[in-house]
C-alpha cells in the first residue's frame, strides 16, 4: 500500500515519532496507519509526544554575528547533560546560523530535527525564544555569551549608535550581569510603576515612619526601583559611581535582547 508525505505527518502527529522513524514504519507496514503505530509502539519509538509535560528548564543558547547581522536562539530540554552534548548543541548553533543568514522564520526548517532529537536523547527538547538584529547603517553590534559546561547559557545582543566596538562589548557584558529589563524608564509599564509605588508606600509606613515624611522615602525608593530595572539608569558593572547613561557619553543604545536558561 502506498502512502505519501501526509501520512508521515499524520503518524508523527499521532504518536509523537521522528519524521524518519515514522516514515521506516510506513515502509515496514505496507502504509498501514495502525500497524505502523503499532510497530512504532513496540519499538519505543512514539513516546516524543507522552514527555512534553515534562519540565525543561535547562538548554543551551547559541548566539553569531556576521556581517551586520546577530542572531540568538534558545534551544530548551531537561537536564545539563543533554544540554551539553555535541548533537544538541550543534543543532542549536545551526539554527541561530539560519536565522542570521535568512531571518527567524529558519527555524521552522528544523522542526522535524527537534522531534528526533527528543527521541534520540529521550527527552523534551522544545525551541525557546529566537531574535534576530540587523544593524542600521553606521550602526555597531556586539554580544556577550555566558559559557557553563560547555554550552551557552545567557546571550546578549546589544546594537549602538555614535560609540566604539569596546563600548558595545562592555555594554552587552554589563547587561549579561546585571539582567535590565528595559531600556529606558518610559518603557516601564505604568500600571506596574503604580503597583510598586503602592507595595513601596505600605512598607513604609509598616516602618513606623512619619506620614509626613512617606511620600519622600517612597520617591527616593522609586528611583532605587527604576535603577534596577533600566538599563540607563543602572549602575555600570565595572564602575558604579557611572551610570550605563553617563558611560555611553553621546552614544546610544538602540536596542538590546537577552536570553538567559532558567
Amino acid at each position: 500500500m502506498a502512502f505519501t508525505a501526509k501520512d508521515v505527518q499524520a503518524l508523527r502527529q499521532a504518536t509523537g515519532a521522528g519524521m524518519m522513524d515514522a516514515k521506516k514504519a510506513l515502509e515496514a507496514n505496507d502504509g498501514d496507519m495502525e500497524a505502523a503505530g503499532q510497530w512504532l509502539r513496540e519499538k519505543g519509538l512514539g513516546k516524543a509526544a507522552e514527555r512534553s509535560d515534562r519540565e525543561n528548564t535547562q538548554g543551551a543558547v547559541a548566539l553569531v554575528i556576521t556581517n551586520g547581522v546577530a542572531a540568538l536562539v534558545q534551544l530548551k530540554c531537561e537536564t545539563d547533560f543533554v544540554a551539553a552534548s555535541d548533537q544538541f548543541k550543534g543543532l542549536a548553533q545551526e539554527m541561530a546560523d539560519a536565522v542570521a543568514a535568512t531571518g527567524e522564520g529558519a527555524v521552522q526548517d528544523f522542526s522535524a530535527r527537534i522531534d528526533d532529537l527528543k527521541l534520540t536523547l529521550k527527552e523534551n527538547i522544545a525551541l525557546g525564544p529566537v531574535v534576530r538584529f540587523e544593524a542600521a547603517s553606521g550602526n555597531l553590534l556586539d554580544s556577550y555569551l555566558h559559557q557553563q559546561g560547555g554550552r551557552g547559557v545567557n546571550g546578549v545582543l546589544v546594537e549602538i549608535a555614535g560609540g566604539t566596538q569596546e563600548l558595545a562589548h562592555d555594554i552587552a557584558v554589563h547587561i549579561g550581569f546585571a539582567r535590565p529589563k528595559y531600556l529606558t524608564r518610559e518603557e516601564v509599564p505604568a500600571d506596574l510603576v503604580d503597583r510598586e509605588r503602592a507595595t513601596l508606600e505600605t512598607i513604609t509606613r509598616n516602618e513606623g515612619k512619619p506620614e509626613a515624611a512617606v511620600p519622600k522615602i517612597v520617591e527616593g525608593r522609586i528611583q532605587g526601583f527604576f535603577k534596577d530595572v533600566v538599563l540607563l539608569e543602572q549602575p555600570y558593572a565595572k564602575d558604579d559611581k557611572q551610570s550605563i547613561n553617563q558611560v555611553l557619553g553621546g552614544a546610544t543604545v538602540v536596542r538590546y535582547a537577552q536570553v538567559e536558561i532558567g
